[in-house]
C-alpha cells in the first residue's frame, strides 16, 4: 500500500517521508519539481504538477493513500484521476482558516477551503488536518534577530498557540496508518496560547540576548509586509491578529488529544532552530 506524498519539498512532507520510511512503509515523494527533493534513496520519487491535467497519472499508480498539500488549480483533475487509479483515503494540510465566516473571500483561506469542498464533492473519504499558527512561522523575525534590529509588530499582544512542525507530521502519520483519525476534520493547535511578544521573550532566553519589541501602526505593517506577500493576504493576517489581541487563543486538538502524548513546546522549537537567529 504506497502511499504518496505531495508537497514533499517541504518541512512537513518531508518529515512524513521519513517517518513512513523508517516504519518500512512504501512511500513515494512527489513535487512539480522532482529533481529538487532530497529523500532517502529507496524511497521512489515522482512528478505531481495540478496545474497539468493528467500529470499525475504515473506518480498515483499503486497509490492507496496521498498526503496532499492544498493547491486549488486542477485539483478536480486530480482527484478524478486518484479515484480511477484506486485511492483510498487522502489526508489533506488545510487550514484552520477554513473556519472563519470570511473563509470564501479571505485569501489566507480560500485556497483550502476550495480543496477541502472539492474533496467533500467527490466523495473521496479524507481527513482535514486544520492547523493554526505554526512555531516556524518565528524564522520570519530571523532577519531582525540576527542583525540585533528590534522586532516591529502591530498587534505585538496578539495570542496563538503555535504549533511545533513536528507535530503536524506526527498526526499526520497517524492519519495515514492508523484508524482513529480517519474521515474527520481535525483543528490542530500547540499545548499553549503565547502572545508575539511571550515568544519573543522565549527567543530571547534561548539566544541569551536582549531582543526589542516596538509596535507600530497598521499600515507600516501592512507597507513591510507587503515586501513579501500580495497586501490582500497582507492586510488579513492583521485583521487576524488585531482580533487575536483581546484574550488567549482557545486550545485544540494537539498531540495530547489525539496521540496521548505531550505536545512539542515553543521553547523546543525555539531551542531546535537556535541557529537561524544566530548573529550575523
Amino acid at each position: 500500500m504506497t502511499v504518496l506524498v505531495t508537497g514533499a519539498r517541504g518541512k512537513i512532507g518531508q518529515a512524513v517521508i521519513n517517518r513512513l520510511h523508517t516504519a518500512g512503509l512504501p512511500v513515494r515523494a512527489a513535487s512539480a519539481k522532482p529533481a529538487e527533493l532530497a529523500v532517502p534513496s529507496s524511497v521512489d520519487i515522482a512528478e505531481v504538477d495540478l496545474s497539468r491535467p493528467g500529470a499525475s497519472r504515473d506518480a498515483l499508480d499503486g497509490v492507496r493513500q496521498v498526503f496532499l498539500y492544498p493547491q486549488p488549480e486542477g485539483i478536480d483533475a486530480f482527484i478524478e484521476t486518484a479515484q480511477t487509479a484506486g485511492v483510498e483515503h487522502l489526508v489533506l494540510l488545510s487550514s484552520s482558516s477554513v473556519l472563519a465566516a470570511d473563509a470564501e473571500t479571505d485569501p489566507l483561506a480560500a485556497h483550502s477551503l476550495h480543496v477541502e469542498r472539492a474533496l467533500t464533492a467527490a466523495k473521496l473519504p479524507c481527513t482535514f488536518l486544520r492547523p493554526d499558527a505554526f512555531a516556524s512561522n518565528a524564522l520570519g523575525w530571523s532577519h531582525s534577530i540576527s542583525r540585533g534590529l528590534p522586532i516591529q509588530l502591530a498587534h505585538p499582544d496578539a495570542h496563538i498557540a503555535p504549533i511545533h512542525p513536528e507535530d503536524i507530521a506526527d498526526i499526520a502519520v497517524e492519519a495515514l496508518i492508523g484508524t482513529t483519525l480517519k474521515g474527520r476534520a481535525i483543528t490542530l493547535t500547540g499545548g499553549q496560547s503565547l502572545t508575539f511578544r511571550e515568544q519573543i521573550a522565549v527567543l530571547a532566553d534561548v539566544l541569551d540576548r536582549d531582543i526589542r519589541v516596538e509596535t507600530i501602526t497598521h499600515e507600516q505593517a501592512e507597507q513591510q509586509m507587503g515586501r513579501f506577500m500580495p497586501t490582500p493576504m497582507a492586510g488579513s493576517l492583521l485583521a487576524l491578529w488585531a482580533a487575536a489581541s483581546t484574550g488567549p487563543a482557545a486550545i485544540a486538538d494537539t498531540t495530547r488529544t489525539l496521540l496521548d502524548r505531550p505536545e512539542r513546546t515553543f521553547r523546543q522549537w525555539a531551542t531546535e532552530n537556535a541557529a537561524a537567529f544566530a548573529a550575523r
